[in-house]
Order: structure tokens, then sequence, then C-alpha cells
């Protein structure tokens, strides 16, 4: 038997139905011990539920208490089927069923189909949207991409919580759901649906699980059937099942009770879709004789992370927080968690690119890191940061932001805009560049006002805000910009965000992020009207962002870093508060009461290591008078006051940068602009520290331009600049 057998890619099979259970925590064992009846193991982040329940199977496998076809477990996702499937061969348990509700159903429904309607099983529909958008249209109802990817959401919404198209408009009033269009017209659209389907002879995913239960409803023999086959269910995240699902579970079961479920209340994210914790937090009510099993001892994360966690949940309120799980790390201790306040978003990504660049060159591998974010929205910024500093970055359930379709159709029509400059009726009476943009981008549905509610057409608006945001800061760094150079910045941007998609950091949403877990965790964009986000209006809704937060924070295990921005842009109005959600976690915010380990972490301003400076007021150095003009701010006096600027060096250094900009192929204020040589020439740096202190020096540019830079201002001509980075 070779080394590689006994590797951890190759683990031994347990020799014995007893070794099964060696490894397992007092808790873990319970669960893996109770073979009959309901069973219902609430498990908080961390805890190992997945061990739990696969040793649970295999035990009851491997001791012949259960028949390997007898068991059917079920999941959300084919990762975690597979993974279970995986962790049950490697326990002697391989011809156990481990799927997920779908793909449970699909089969079910290919092979009853024939006995129970007869002829062959309508075509499955991969995508629904195309039939959307037809019926849509016969409805005489104009839908954008976006509105039809939202309206697709509603229609699968309405059948997971079995509503029908007659009782949309009311069922969305009751949940308090904010519908993307009129709930009247969604109803219209989703009744000629369903019809096109019946006419076409295809049927949704929906469909599989609502047939599946029609026919087990109706047809006893076929019910009783698939009951013979499985003798014992197991389901995992519990807390994600939604009525329709949990209407098939009861058909599967019928009369008897041999059910495990595991879940946490407190990691209910999904209600959008129609998940719901209800089904978990009922189940004692609705089977009085089960046996419960908390799991409690945390693997993943230190005690310091632990602290926090529990702390977020101790202040939550609704039901599911009735039935928080406080969990106790089994881990040695680790740092503290690190609270940071930054002037601005770029001084926030420029920061956390820096942390993340210092814990890579101190051993942490890049693919242990996560940046995680509320919206895909704010990932350009991170992006960008990330790309400066050289660090690799994958960006994961959301396309990289230039590739973004809202964003090259924005791009495209911003090229054709400046390539007719005067001659496009678009910017006529529009002045500025940020006007210019705005006009543009309004034909593609950017609005002065963000639209209502979450979804695809949320999720384009912030897209193209996103690069309104960037024009009016571009026009602020750059005196007299035209719409050609923002086009060509665009260009750059998506140029240097293009980093290979190897091992690297992670990028990602926080619903994205359920499920996973990395060595060090930076969360993000912690601000009200972000977390929780600015739709969340009702307590339910408000309560589901406490969660959300909760989830980001249990993927930590041993680093974490939580930050938010006082402002969007450089020198912008302080008016942004944090997170109502930190209130009590953060020093200096309240005190929350003992909770857990000991440690609350500590706070920080960003500005260590960094340019970036707390925003007051910024004084001209001649005349004293304030700053307001960012041209102005970056050479820290007026425009119009005596400039002591050295031109001799100035004109060395745009020499020096035109030879630059001729190798690299780009425009020369992709190097530096004017405004950032005219300040460095005007207070001649001789250290790096120096240099890095003048706005448009950045970290990117100051490890790649920063010696040539140096021995000009200290008198030489400079080198030919160092490779890509």
């Amino acid at each position: 038997m070779t080394a590689a057998t006994h590797s951890t890619l190759f683990p031994q099979v347990p020799e014995t139905a007893d070794a099964v259970l060696d490894g397992l925590d007092p808790e873990q064992r319970e669960v893996a011990l109770a073979l009959s009846g309901p069973v219902c193991v609430l498990a908080g982040a961390g805890t190992g539920k997945t061990r739990a329940i696969t040793h649970r199977i295999a035990y009851g496998v491997r001791a012949g208490i259960l028949q390997p076809a007898s068991v059917l477990a079920v999941t959300f996702t084919n990762r975690a089927a597979g993974e279970m499937r995986g962790r049950l061969r490697q326990l002697g348990a391989g011809g156990v069923q481990a799927r997920t509700f779908h793909s449970a159903a699909l089969r079910q429904l290919q092979f009853f189909w024939p006995k129970a309607v007869g002829g062959d099983m309508p075509r499955l529909l991969e995508r629904k949207i195309q039939l959307v958008a037809d019926a849509a249209a016969r409805c005489r109802i104009r839908l954008d991409r976006n509105e039809l990817r939202d309206v697709t959401s509603e229609i699968e919404w309405a059948k997971v919580t079995q509503t029908v198209p007659a009782d949309y408009p009311a069922a969305v009033a009751k949940s308090v759901r904010d519908a993307p269009r009129d709930p009247a017209e969604i109803s219209q659209i989703y009744a000629l649906y369903e019809q096109l389907k019946r006419d076409r002879s295809v049927i949704d995913f929906e469909d599989v699980l609502l047939l599946t239960v029609g026919i087990l409803q109706d047809r006893h023999d076929i019910a009783e059937q698939i009951r013979r086959q499985y003798q014992h269910f197991v389901v995992d995240e519990y807390q994600d099942v939604s009525p329709l699902q949990q209407r098939l579970l009861d058909l599967w079961l019928g009369d008897r009770d041999n059910l495990c479920v595991v879940g946490d209340a407190s990691q209910t994210i999904y209600s959008f879709t129609g998940a719901t914790p209800d089904h978990l937090l009922n189940f004692r009510n609705r089977h009085a004789n089960a046996t419960v099993v908390k799991l409690v001892r945390d693997y993943r994360s230190t005690p310091q992370v632990v602290h926090l966690a529990n702390g977020l949940l101790s202040q939550a309120r609704g039901r599911a927080a009735e039935h928080r799980l406080e969990l106790i790390s089994q881990r040695d201790p680790g740092p503290e968690p690190v609270y940071t306040e930054y002037a601005d978003e770029p001084a926030e990504a420029e920061g956390t690119a820096r942390r993340i660049r210092d814990l890579i060159a101190a051993g942490v591998p890049a693919g242990e890191i996560a940046v995680l974010y509320r919206i895909n929205a704010q990932s350009e910024v991170y992006e960008q940061a990330l790309a400066d500093t050289g660090v690799p970055y994958q960006l994961r359930g959301a396309e990289r932001f230039f590739e973004r379709q809202e964003v090259r159709e924005a791009g495209i029509a911003l090229r054709g805009a400046a390539r007719a400059g005067g001659n496009d009726s678009l910017l006529d009476d529009v002045e500025d560049l940020p006007a210019q943009v705005r006009a543009v981008l309004s034909t593609k549905g950017w609005t002065t006002k963000p639209p209502s509610g979450s979804g695809a057409v949320r999720d384009r608006w912030e897209s193209l805000a996103a690069l309104v945001r960037l024009a009016e800061d571009f026009a602020r760094a750059k005196s007299g910009a035209t719409l050609s150079d923002l086009v060509a910045e665009l260009d750059e941007r998506a140029a240097a965000q293009h980093a290979p998609t190897v091992q690297g950091v992670t990028l990602a949403s926080l619903h994205a992020a359920k499920g996973l877990e990395w060595d060090a965790v930076f969360l993000v964009g912690l601000t009200e009207g972000m977390m929780p986000i600015t739709y969340a209006k009702t307590d339910e809704q408000v309560e589901e962002e406490r969660r959300l937060l909760y989830v980001g924070v249990t993927r930590a295990r041993v680093h974490l870093s939580l930050s938010w921005a006082l402002s969007r842009a450089p020198g912008g109005r302080a008016s942004r508060r944090p997170s109502r959600f930190l209130k009590g976690l953060r020093p200096g915010s309240g005190s929350l009461g003992s909770v857990g380990v000991t440690g609350s972490g500590g706070i920080e301003r960003g500005i260590a290591g960094g340019r970036r400076k707390p925003r007051g007021p910024v004084l001209c150095r001649v005349c004293g008078a304030t700053l307001t003009e960012a041209g102005a701010m970056k050479l820290m006096r007026c425009e119009d006051c005596p400039s002591d600027m050295d031109e001799g060096l100035y004109e060395r250094l745009r020499h020096w940068r035109s030879e630059q900009a001729r190798e690299l192929a780009q425009p020369a204020y992709c190097v530096f602009t004017d405004k950032t040589l005219m300040a460095i020439a005007e207070r001649v740096p001789t250290t790096d520290g120096e240099l890095s202190s003048i706005a448009g020096v950045g970290i990117r540019k100051l490890d790649r331009f920063g010696a040539d830079v140096l021995a000009i201002c200290a008198g030489g001509e400079g080198g030919a600049g160092g490779d890509e980075v």
C-alpha cells in the first residue's frame, strides 16, 4: 500500500462500524447514534454538520441498521451533494443516494411519467427567460433584459411558494415583497407563460417539483412504491427549504417519521427565493418525539472570530433569533478582529489591498483570503486596488466589472459619443464630463434615483452608477478631461484588471460566500445603506441582513477585518455611518455585555502605511485658503497662487514620462498626470514616504516608477522603469 493511500486525498476506510464513530465529539456522536425516528440537528457555523450526518449514515449502513439503497440524502447544491457522496464513499457507504431536491424529483418524474401520464415526458426547459419574454410580448408589455430576469425570478418565487398566477398580487402584498413591476402585469405574464409551456410541451425546473408532487398526491400506488424504496431521509440546510420542497418531502415520508434534518436558522439568507426557516423552527411542534441535538463546538474559527459572531447575533430580534446558537470555539486563540475606518472608498480598497499583500508576505496563501461585499457592483474598486498592488484575484458568483454586459454596453455608448463629439445631439447643452456621462448612460438605464427593490434591474443600475461616480472622480482629478480621456481611462482600467484566474484572492458577494471558508476574510463597505442594504425596509428584512453579515463573519478561520468608508470619493463629505450591526461590537460604540470569549478586537484609522489622511479641510500652503478642487488639493495650493516649482525638474520628468508612455504604448497620463508631475516638481521628494504622500502616486506606481522619479529629483536621468507588475 503506497503512502498516498494514507494521505488526506485517499483516507483509509474505517475497518468497522464502531471505527466510523472515532473522532466525533459527544454531540456529533449523539447524532450518529440517533438512527430512528425524527431527528433535528441544530448546527452552528463551523460545527461539523456535514461530518456528523455523513458519519450517521455511514454508521447506520456499516452496522447493518440502514440499507444503502433505502437512504435518500437531499441538499441544495450539486457541490454539496457531491461532497456528501464523496465523504460517504470514504466511510464505506458508497451506495447511498445523495442528491439535490430537483435531481431526486427529476429522476422519479422520468421513471414514473409513462406509468402516471403516458407518452414521453415534456422537454425540460433549461432557461425560461426566452419564454417569459415571449409571454410579455404577447401581453404587450415591454421588458428589457434585466427586467426579464427579475420577472423570471418572481415567477420562480411564485411557483416555489405554490402561488398561482391569479393569486400573485395578493401574495406579494401579504409577504411585503417589493415586486419589480406592477404585480398585475407580472400576474398576466405569469399566466401566459404557463399557457405557452403547455402549448409547446415543455416544463421548467419548478415544474419538476410540482409535477412530482402532483403524481405522488394523485397516484397512491406510485407514492407507496417510492416509500418502499426510501425508508430513511436526511435533509441538509433545512433552513433553506421552500414550501414546495417541504410538500414533496412530506409526500416522500408519508406517515413515517424516519427523518433527520440539519440546519441553522441564523444562516437563513435566501428568503427572496422562497426559503423559510419556519419548517426548521416548527420541527419539534410537528414531531413531538423528535431527538434534538445542538452542535455548538466551532472547529473553524478562532475564539476571537467566534466571540464577534456571537455578539452579532446577541443583538438579533425575531423568531430565528430566539433559536440562535452560541458557538464555542475549539481552536487556539488568534488575532483580534480589526475594525478600520477609512476616509473614502478608494482609501478603503487600497488599505484592504495593502493588508492582503502583507498577509501574503507573512505566509497566508492568496487562495485562503477573501474580500466579501454586499453587492457585486462594489467589486470594481477592489479589482483595481488588488491589480495595482500586484495581487492575483478571482471573482466568484459574478463577472468581472468590465466584463458585465451593462458595462460593455455603456463603454460602447460612451465611445460612440466621444467619436461623435459635438455632433451628438444627446450632448447638446451638456457641458462638463460627468453630465455628458450621465446623459449617455441615461439611454442605458441609469436614472438619478435607484430602482426599488433588489434584482437584476437594481444590479444593472448599480453598475452604471459606479461608472457615473468614476466619471465624477476622474473629472475632479483631471481638470479639462474630455469624454475621450474617460474612455481611455476605462480601457486602461479594464486592461489592468485582467488578473490571471489562478490561485488568487477571492472577491465575492456575501450571498456567494455561503458554504465557503478562508483563513482571512475582509468584510468591506459596512455602512448604513449597504449593510443593511437601503431597500431592507421591514424588521424581518433588516434581520436577514444581520444574518447575512453573520454568515460573512463565520467564513473566517483566523484573520477577520471589518471596514467602512465615511465618504464615497476623496475629499467628499464624511456623511456615512458605520453599520448599525457593529454597534456594541466595535470599540467606542457602546457596551454589548458579556458574550462568549472575552475580547472585542481593536479599531484603527485607515491611514497607516498609506498616502491618504483623514479628510479635514485642505489648506493652501501659500495663502492658507481652503482648497476644494482636486487639482489644487493635489498641488496643496490654489491654482493662481505662485508656484515654487523647479521648472527644469518638471521638464525632465515630462521627458521621462514620454519615454515611459512610448515603451508601454499607453497615454502619458497613465504614467503620471501633469498635476502629479507638477506636485513632484514643487515638493522634490527624497524618500519613498515623501513621494507616496503625493496624490496620484499609488502603491503600484511607487513600486514601478519610484526609483526613477527619486533619481530624477536627485539630479539623475532615471532608468527605463520596471517590468509590468
